[in-house]
């Protein structure tokens, strides 16, 4: 892809104004710390669709599978051709004996009935594709991310990104990318690497914009196309006051992030707005942004954030919290 249409990769998930980008995050479809029924799962999808997101990002690891099912079935009678959809490969699904092991998984509410296995082999890769293509009962997506290659970086470069460039050119995938949780390798991948899209998790937010430091220039550098995830850094930015746990990186919040966050919240309050709102559009002042991806626990959630991706945001207020870094 030439770069302009790296950065317009996601043009058609849009909100229903068609200005300000947004993508549905699909771990909570495979019960992400919590249970939630196939037609709550199936209501998320939908509220997404009417609210006007075509772009809906899942994974293998999300459910052991589960997310991949869901959204496909939620997604089954829509013309092909008008959403986007990615997924990831690096961890292969394989089944295994139940006797002496946990019943559950450790992050998703499902049944443990398959183990996660690291896999950046040119054959898991495909194998990778192919079966998630399976659960989602397509013939395509089109995009692929490497998933959390940190550990894997060798056979990641060598053996993954390869095969990922073959899916490319052979038309079976339309994008090709990478997805962490720190912009450190990520950089590496686009330095090194003839991706069209990364996605940065929990690293493009108002309380760790560390990916700017590296992350965005080389993007802006090479034309790749950024999704930011994670922009609640796991939860913090949207449930602070609230009576749910407040957590930072998927473990519960320091003090000092509190602290940060409280400050960050007062100072949105003084401007008038709000600090979901201002936590959603935050990655977006930023050139190589072409998506925000989040998840949602309910129908009604979707709605809220869609809300929230449109409010307005004072100028002074983006000034404001630049003086206060």
């Amino acid at each position: 892809m030439t770069p302009p249409e790296r950065m317009s990769l996601f043009s058609g998930s849009v909100t229903t104004s068609g200005q300000i980008p947004l993508s549905l995050g699909c771990a909570q479809l495979g019960n992400l710390h919590r249970h939630l029924s196939d037609e709550s799962a199936a209501s998320i999808v939908e509220s997404a669709w009417d609210h006007g997101l075509r772009y809906f990002d899942t994974a293998p690891h999300y459910g052991l599978g589960l997310s991949e099912r869901r959204l496909g079935q939620s997604l089954r009678g829509r013309p092909r051709g008008s959403f986007i959809i990615s997924t990831k490969v690096g961890r292969l699904l394989e089944p295994r004996s139940v006797d002496g092991m946990p019943s559950r998984d450790h992050l998703h509410d499902v049944p443990a009935t398959h183990e996660r296995v690291w896999d950046f082999s040119r054959d898991g890769v495909r194998r990778s594709l192919e079966e998630s293509l399976e659960r989602l009962g397509m013939d395509r997506v089109d995009v692929v991310y490497l998933h959390d290659p940190d550990d894997h970086a060798a056979e990641a470069l060598d053996d993954a990104y390869p095969a990922l460039e073959e899916l490319r050119a052979q038309g079976v995938v339309r994008a090709i990318g990478a997805g962490m949780n720190q912009s450190a390798l990520l950089t590496r991948f686009v330095r090194e690497t003839d991706m069209d899209v990364v996605m940065i998790a929990g690293r493009l937010t108002l309380l760790d914009s560390s990916a700017t430091d590296d992350l965005v220039p080389a993007c802006s550098d090479r034309g790749v196309g950024i999704a930011a995830a994670g922009v609640f850094n796991s939860g913090v930015l949207a449930t602070l006051g609230s009576d749910e746990p407040v957590t930072y990186d998927y473990a519960p919040a320091p003090d000092a992030v509190l602290h940060r966050a409280r400050r960050i919240q007062d100072l949105c309050h003084c401007y008038g707005t709000d600090l979901v709102a201002v936590a959603l559009q935050f990655p977006l002042r930023f050139g190589p942004v072409a998506t925000v991806t989040v998840g949602c626990n309910s129908a009604e959630q979707v709605a809220s954030n869609v809300a929230a991706v449109h409010a307005p945001v004072p100028a002074g207020l983006w000034e404001a919290l630049q003086l206060q870094h």
